[in-house]
């Protein structure tokens, strides 16, 4: 009975010896997964859970840590300086070099030129050298003081014309009292001469109203190299939009040269008896009239009474108001960068000259240093490294004034 009772004790032991190995081996292992990869910004978020926020200074809530990657918000920012940069005007002129015979000097680099504004050299940022047509501007004053004159002018004009290459093209605009365009922009050689001989006396003087109706709004539609080559004497009596000041100012504004051809009618005025109250009638033109008519001071017999033009018979008959006239017609020349010519002197060399200057210049810009205010005046100066060559070229902007009307209103 003793062994039945201990054989029962040794199989019950064994059993349960046996189940505790069996749960042993199925028991579930507990691997501990690989650490997974995350962003700054997930770090900083797991990170800011697992720690209690800390309050330092101003900084009451807890904001994760800035990290070095930028946001789009930077980006923006940085982008935002670059476009403010570039908005700075670019401010191009045209040059001319000549040497001392007034010949153009090519060849020219970017290295070979400085420029100054307010004294201090800018740095050059577009340079062209490169042959171009351009487009003149061509004024004629058929004002009562040039009536006697006005078949010189007519050749003058005609032979200004047949200087220029085929594809040069020219806008004919004649004034008196009032302001006429004859013919727009173009290389037609018959309708040119036919807008230039159709500009006929009238009464008055508007000069200085013709000069801002061109910079305001012919200079504005040309594209290009552009110039103005006025016949005039230079005396104004019928102005109400523009003065003197004004106009002079305007040439600042616009990138045209001003080449006046100056017919100095004074004398033939006051050969009249002196009281500038007539003038001459004009000359016909012969078969053998042109440029060679223009030297000296042509009359023509009996007298043609003046119409008054607003201001009286003796408007711009002074020796002061002559002397202003020229002054003024140096002015635009110097201001603009273009230059100043008599129509007693040579001009068919002059006209040569115009055109090549025009046709050969260098175009250089740069973006000023400091950009300065709306209406503020800037000088110029421009450099050549090379001795013995005369520049020619603005000496003066405006700043911002692109947008302007008629001056004067």
């Amino acid at each position: 009975m003793k062994k039945i009772v201990f054989a029962f004790v040794c199989f019950c032991a064994l059993s349960v010896s046996v189940l505790a190995q069996t749960g042993r081996s199925t028991r579930p292992r507990i691997i501990t997964p690989p650490p997974t990869t995350t962003n700054s910004n997930d770090s900083v978020d797991q990170n800011s859970t697992r720690r209690a926020p800390v309050l330092t200074g101003d900084n009451r809530s807890a904001k994760p840590a800035p990290t070095a990657t930028p946001n789009v918000n930077e980006e923006v920012s940085e982008v935002d300086d670059e476009v403010i940069r570039v908005e700075t005007s670019l401010v191009t002129f045209p040059v001319s070099v000549l040497d001392r015979n007034g010949r153009f000097i090519s060849g020219l680099q970017k290295q070979d030129f400085q420029i100054f504004e307010n004294g201090v050299e800018q740095k050059i940022d577009s340079f062209a050298s490169i042959e171009q047509p351009f487009t003149v501007v061509l004024m004629i004053d058929v004002s009562p003081s040039t009536n006697f004159r006005i078949e010189e002018i007519h050749d003058a004009a005609i032979a200004f014309v047949n200087e220029l290459r085929r594809d040069d093209k020219v806008v004919v605009i004649s004034f008196d009292e009032k302001v006429r365009v004859l013919s727009q922009a173009t290389n037609n050689r018959a309708v040119l001469r036919d807008a230039i001989l159709r500009s006929q006396f009238g009464d008055g003087t508007s000069l200085y109203d013709a000069v801002d109706f061109v910079l305001a709004d012919q200079l504005r539609r040309i594209q290009g190299r552009k110039a103005v080559v006025l016949f005039t004497d230079g005396v104004d009596t019928t102005s109400r939009r523009a003065d003197y000041q004004s106009t002079v100012r305007g040439t600042e504004e616009v990138d045209a040269l001003f080449y006046p051809i100056r017919f100095d009618t004074y004398s033939s005025l006051n050969d009249n008896g002196g009281n500038g109250n007539s003038y001459p009638a004009p000359r016909r033109r012969s078969g053998n009239s042109g440029l060679g008519g223009i030297i000296g001071i042509i009359l023509g017999g009996g007298n043609v009474q003046i119409g008054g033009g607003g201001r009286g018979g003796s408007a711009g008959s002074s020796r002061a108001e002559y002397e202003t006239g020229h002054r003024y017609l140096e002015d635009l020349a110097r201001n603009s960068g273009g230059r100043n010519f008599e129509a007693n002197n040579d001009l068919n060399v002059a006209f040569t000259g115009i055109a090549e200057e025009l046709r050969r210049q260098y175009s250089i810009g740069y973006y000023p240093e400091i950009a300065g205010q709306k209406g503020e005046r800037k000088q110029i100066r421009v450099r050549v490294k090379r001795p013995s060559l005369v520049v020619r070229a603005k000496n003066s902007y405006i700043v911002g004034e692109n947008d302007r009307g008629f001056a004067g209103k």
